[in-house]
């Protein structure tokens, strides 16, 4: 295979670099943008690797008055955004270089946003026409370099980020959130553990997934998703089983941005439920979205027959319909290593009644193929507790 088949530049939905080694362009992308002081924004975990000390290294060589910022958790707060702003200010910085997996992506792109803004974070939730309120001109730009192939928050116009204090995750969102440049580098993904891999590959799925079964007139991302299943279907395995296999690291990366554009068209019950479940246990939103899958494709089943029987043909799966993609989901997570229940990643009980009314207010319940009731969710999430389809 030679890689230069795979060299390509696009702009859909963003400028967007794609290539083995084109990390070495991160500089330059920067100063395209008008950048002199560029902060990037990692997580701690990133930031003690040679690949940002490389970064590093690349800006200041290229006279850009770079800085570091990593203080975000696994599922960043509103604290963690708003030290990034304070950082980002008594630092002198002029750009934002959001560079890691989504916690990073989601708060890079929440601290360039509110760095220009005077009014507090909260203010910005994607509810009705608050992003009118949002100081345009005051937004800083965004160069984003995802590192894990999952949640393709570096082409999507939005932030999930923690309320601590509210123990609910709030979805931020611009249209002028979206990085202004992408770099996909399948290098910077070698290093992932198999566990994350799969974890991040299932959320790329579940993205896609969502929006092809999403109910709003959307053929594009229609067909963005399919082919982001397709691409998951024949190289997750890969990334997973062989983390050097830099074909399946691109191609992940690929199937995770055509899932994120993909969601212009509206996500689902997985997502509702993953988000309130994330913030009340503090679990990684991949492998809740992947537990989460087979039971939430039972309860839409009435809905989605259709969609199922096209998406078996297009994979070309043994099974015909919708149970030939149930049960190459239930095969494919088997293959992972991805536990069955949710009692096996350590949710519990205690919360049910809580997690349902969360799920149906969730911004991603209402492009669901079917409108769930609060009791419903609650019996969907008891249902991926105890492992009965």
């Amino acid at each position: 295979m030679s890689h230069d088949q795979y060299r390509m530049n696009w702009n859909y939905p963003t400028a967007m670099r794609v290539g083995v080694g084109r990390i070495a362009e991160l500089a330059q992308a920067c100063s395209s943008l008008g950048m002199q002081a560029p902060l990037i924004v990692t997580d701690p975990g990133l930031a003690a690797l040679p690949m940002i000390e490389a970064a590093r290294a690349q800006c200041r060589d290229s006279g850009l008055n770079v800085g570091v910022f990593s203080a975000i958790k696994g599922n960043p707060t509103g604290d963690n955004v708003m030290a990034g702003v304070a950082a980002f200010k008594a630092g002198g910085h002029d750009g934002v270089i959001a560079f890691g997996g989504g916690s990073a992506l989601d708060a890079g792109k929440a601290i360039a946003l509110m760095v220009g803004q005077d009014r507090p974070l909260w203010d910005f939730e994607d509810i009705g026409d608050n992003c009118n309120r949002v100081n345009v001109a005051g937004m800083a730009p965004v160069v984003a370099v995802p590192t894990t192939a999952g949640t393709g928050s570096e082409v999507g116009r939005a932030s999930v980020i923690t309320d601590a204090e509210a123990h609910i995750k709030r979805i931020i969102f611009h249209a002028r959130m979206l990085p202004a440049v992408v770099i996909l580098d399948p290098e910077l993904t070698l290093g992932l553990p198999a566990r994350i891999t799969a974890a991040t590959g299932m959320d790329a799925l579940s993205h896609n997934l969502e929006a092809y079964c999403s109910p709003l007139f959307h053929p594009m991302a229609e067909g963005i998703a399919l082919e982001g299943m397709r691409l998951v279907q024949q190289f997750l395995p890969r990334a997973v089983a062989h983390g050097d296999d830099v074909e399946a690291r691109l191609q992940m990366l690929v199937a995770s941005s055509m899932g994120a554009t993909a969601f212009q068209r509206g996500l689902g019950a997985m997502h509702a439920l993953a988000h309130p479940l994330g913030a009340l246990y503090d679990a990684h939103h991949g492998l809740l979205n992947a537990v989460l899958m087979p039971y939430v494709l039972q309860a839409n089943k009435a809905q989605i027959a259709p969609q199922m029987e096209k998406l078996a043909r297009y994979l070309d799966l043994p099974g015909q319909g919708f149970n030939g993609v149930l049960d190459w989901v239930l095969a494919l997570r088997e293959e992972l290593g991805i536990p069955h229940s949710l009692v096996e990643i350590g949710i519990d009980d205690t919360q049910i009644e809580r997690v349902g009314s969360m799920a149906q207010a969730d911004a991603s319940a209402g492009t669901n193929p079917i409108a769930f009731s609060a009791a419903q969710y609650s019996q969907l999430f008891l249902r991926a507790l105890d492992g009965k389809l």
